[in-house]
């Protein structure tokens, strides 16, 4: 199991509105009591809210579903059904949101307490006593309570660390970071020891800030080799970079100066990457070859502006001149950085004049209905209860359905879906009567369905 993730998919449920309840109070000398069902209570919201003590994606990483608590269902003598609690799931600072499916960003939260509903719980079904008119004195139905939505989404930090420590395999950024700070990674003797990237938090005097231990580069990494791609990834996210090369090194064709531009050449073939800042540490200089070697081409980094740092990851040498270094970078850059402020969640209202719905014509006979009206209401319809289907065609036929559908060219017994072609709820059309011209029957009929 990994200690550190920072990308994850999500799959996410909000809770389902509980159904309306269909009562009839009922006391003695009282024979006309009228209608009394409450409403279902509303499902629970799915939220992410950064939260400044969350570092890292782990928890979903471990347990990727996540579903909020359904609406309870209303009860006789007006008592509404209690709602669902939400579901309140922290991320870390810089998170950004994207769906799974289309990769399309859904947000990027920045800014403590920022909050974002990924998932909305669906409605409580009105009870009978809300759904009583002066026409309709005692329904003898109750609407469903809607679905909550669900959906996959992929969280994905945009910041890792302040700084990241990039180089070959084997070159000792593990044992750098496990120096540095408390961090204990795997060390090993054996190229990539190290898949995923371990965080170590460091403390020069007053600035604490986190280094990642990315894993090694090789030759071709912005291709893809080697899992390049996804170890590029985490160098991008990243503030500072800061080169480990190898000075004890004995494989062939390469040496410090080779190390640096190979490694130079791949995070610029990536891009993305050319603004960050750079530090060169020239390891293991506690073998007495390695520090001769480190000695002669310290200069020539230094004539290409860089900082060069020799150190020695096994006996400590050089680190607290390394950690100071690299602590006075990161407060500079903090305190140049603008002051974060929370995401600003857009409302865009409906356009005026937005009828709520579109009809479609698909062929001769067949006629689609799309909008967030009708099909809400497709799905608060209990389609076993006549009373309750006679409802849904008034609804429609004020929302203006029939209208437009005999202005697309329907006629009575044309095939028509309400909401998407695939899984719709289809019928046969006939031009609908109004309840107020037909005379009520019993409760839970309809006499335009007799």
């Amino acid at each position: 199991m990994p200690d550190f993730v920072d990308q994850v998919v999500l799959h996410i449920s909000a809770g389902d509105g509980g159904n309306g309840c269909a009562s009839i109070h009922r006391e003695k000398f009282k024979p006309l009591g009228g209608p009394d069902g409450g409403n279902g209570g509303r499902g629970g919201d799915v939220v992410l809210e950064v939260d400044p003590n969350t570092a890292t994606l782990l928890e979903y990483h471990r347990r990727p579903h996540r579903k909020a608590e359904n609406g309870k269902q209303g009860q006789g003598s007006n008592r509404d059904g209690a709602n669902g609690a939400d579901v309140i799931l922290p991320v870390p600072n810089g998170t950004v949101v994207k769906n799974a499916s289309t990769g399309e960003v859904l947000v990027d939260l920045v800014g403590v307490g920022t909050r974002y509903v990924i998932a909305e719980g669906g409605h409580g079904g009105l009870g009978n006593a809300a759904l009583a008119t002066t026409r309709r004195k005692a329904p003898g139905f109750a609407l469903l309570g809607e679905p909550g939505d669900t959906l996959d989404v992929m969280l994905e930090l945009k910041s890792v660390a302040d700084v990241a420590l990039v180089g070959f395999p084997s070159a000792g950024k593990s044992s750098l970071i496990a120096a540095l700070s408390a961090a204990k990674p795997k060390i090993a003797d054996y190229p990539f020891t190290t898949l995923i990237p371990n965080l170590g938090v460091v403390t020069a005097g007053e600035t604490v800030f986190t280094v990642a231990d990315v894993p090694g580069l090789i030759p071709g990494a912005s291709q893809g080799k080697g899992l390049g791609h996804e170890f590029l990834r985490h160098v991008e996210r990243c503030d500072m970079l800061v080169h480990v090369i190898d000075c004890a090194t004995m494989e062939p064709g390469r040496d410090p100066i080779t190390d640096y531009e190979v490694i130079e050449s791949e995070l610029h073939a990536y891009g993305k990457l050319e603004d960050r800042p750079r530090l060169v540490v020239l390891n293991k200089a506690d073998v007495p070859d390695a520090r001769e070697l480190a000695e002669l081409v310290k200069p020539e980094f230094e004539a290409r502006g860089l900082r060069v740092f020799t150190i020695s990851a096994a006996t400590h040498d050089g680190l607290r001149e390394l950690t100071y270094a690299m602590g006075e970078w990161v407060a500079a850059a903090r305190a140049q950085k603008p002051v974060e402020e929370p995401t600003r969640l857009v409302i865009r209202p409906k356009q005026l004049g937005d009828t709520g719905f579109r009809v479609r014509r698909v062929n001769e006979n067949l006629f689609q209905i799309t909008g967030e009206k009708p099909e809400r209401w497709i799905r608060q319809t209990d389609f076993t209860n006549d009373e309750a289907v006679g409802y849904l065609a008034d609804r429609l036929e004020r929302l203006g359905v029939e209208q437009e559908l005999a202005k697309a060219g329907a006629t009575a017994g044309a095939e028509v879906v309400i909401g998407p072609m695939e899984g719709g709820y289809i019928f046969d059309w006939q031009p609908t009567l109004s309840a107020e011209s037909v005379r009520q029957g019993p409760r839970g009929s309809d006499n335009r369905l007799g």
